[in-house]
């Protein structure tokens, strides 16, 4: 196993066992989330590169495009990101590719104590402004409630936060974070904002996002709007976002009226996911069926696991819902790499509800696939924690947003 540098990050790195010396030694508390749920609507076929071509000197080696449900997606696809340190490299596609290092990727142990991070606390930073609206499931072409796999099928208003930090620029197109399940620990990515936006340290700075929280529809697990959000193998959750969400914070009258010429970027390499939970599992899945949407991902206590509605339709072509991303199907390990980075965490005290139910096998296995494939991973495995530990979250949020937002330069 090949360490990051310690520069940035302050956790014990290791294959197998931790070190102690690195650990923090504070405590932190806990809290537990929801767990996910199941899926349906129209199938979803892929997005898998189709060649590729070695790598650049210091740069990244790139496939030339990848198949996905909204049709075939841009040449810019397929890449296979080796983290060269010198210069980029342009594939087919015409696409000049971030240069991310190696800092910060590999397996790391923290805990079983947890502190604050006083990057993700108030400290006097200029802060941004948030906005709240809300959108109805009647006015929503792809979740309108009605799904023939609910259990409960009705109408419902969807909660969006968005949170504009202190530095961004009206006018200039912003890079952008998707959060899901709402505000759920919301506040450590809005004092991470403000805190670190500002720095003048090279290697501890964020670019000026704007961070949009999206309510899930609600309920948990099989049959549930939420589960047929965030389980569902399938493009469908990224086009909501892309097709319905943004327009809509966009017209937005009262953010028109702060920011009248709010704009986002369209390069993928400037549009994050996050979630915790299946909110992590719908975070993997945006990017890996729509890279040419999204393409920095972080999960906490990833739901990837077995929780695909049973009819779902779906189901005929991943019959394991999310297990088949690294066992059953093995789809990343069959697939040729995708342009993504990505930030996995799983707790020592997680869910375990049996064989294709277990979240700490099904992230470990994710953690060795992705590596396998070349991927720019970072991936965390918490002593003593539990589902979505509050602790864990207070701790590392900060961090993991500086290694998920490595070698980005469209920001402020």
């Amino acid at each position: 196993m090949t360490c990051g540098a310690t520069l940035l990050f302050a956790f014990a790195c290791s294959s197998e066992e931790p070190d102690p010396a690195g650990e923090p030694t504070a405590t932190g508390g806990a809290s537990a989330d929801s767990t996910g749920g199941t899926s349906t609507g129209g199938s979803a076929a892929g997005g898998t590169a189709t060649g590729g071509t070695a790598p650049g000197a210091g740069g990244i080696a790139q496939n030339t495009g990848g198949a996905g449900t909204g049709g075939e997606l841009p040449g810019t696809g397929g890449e296979l990101p080796t983290g060269g340190t010198g210069g980029t490299d342009t594939g087919t596609g015409g696409e000049t590719m971030p240069v991310f290092g190696t800092e910060g990727d590999g397996r790391f142990e923290i805990g079983p104590n947890y502190s604050d991070n006083p990057d993700q606390n108030p400290n006097g930073a200029p802060e941004g402004q948030e906005f709240v609206f809300f959108m109805s499931s009647q006015d929503s072409d792809i979740y309108d409630g009605h799904d023939s796999t609910l259990n409960n099928p009705q109408d419902f208003n969807r909660q969006i936060t968005v949170y504009i930090p202190d530095q961004y620029v009206d006018g200039t197109e912003a890079p952008l974070l998707i959060h899901h399940d709402g505000t759920s620990n919301f506040d450590h990515v809005k004092r991470s904002l403000d805190n670190l936006t500002i720095s003048d340290d090279p290697d501890r700075h964020l670019p000026a996002f704007i961070a949009i929280a999206v309510a899930n529809g609600g309920g948990d697990s099989k049959g549930s709007q939420r589960g047929l959000e965030y389980d569902t193998l399938s493009d469908r959750l990224a086009r909501f976002i892309e097709e319905e969400v943004l327009p809509a914070v966009l017209e937005s009258s009262e953010i028109r009226a702060a920011y009248p010429n709010l704009a986002f970027t369209s390069d993928p390499w400037g549009r994050a996911t996050m979630g915790c939970s299946s909110g992590g599992a719908a975070a993997f899945t945006m990017a890996w069926f729509r890279p040419d949407l999204f393409r920095r991902v972080i999960t906490y206590s990833g739901t990837f696991v077995d929780q695909q509605d049973d009819d779902a339709a779906e189901e005929a072509l991943y019959p394991l819902g999310a297990w088949d991303y690294h066992s059953g199907l093995e789809l990343i390990a069959n697939t040729d790499p995708k342009p993504l980075r990505v930030f996995l965490h799983v707790s020592e005290n997680d869910l375990n509800n049996g064989p294709v139910h277990n979240w700490p096998e099904a992230n470990e296995n994710m953690f060795e696939d992705l590596t396998a494939q070349g991927y720019h991973t970072r991936f965390l495995f918490a002593q003593g924690a539990v589902h979505c530990d509050g602790g864990v979250y207070e701790e590392t949020v900060a961090d993991t947003l500086v290694w998920a937002w490595r070698g980005y330069d469209g920001g402020q």
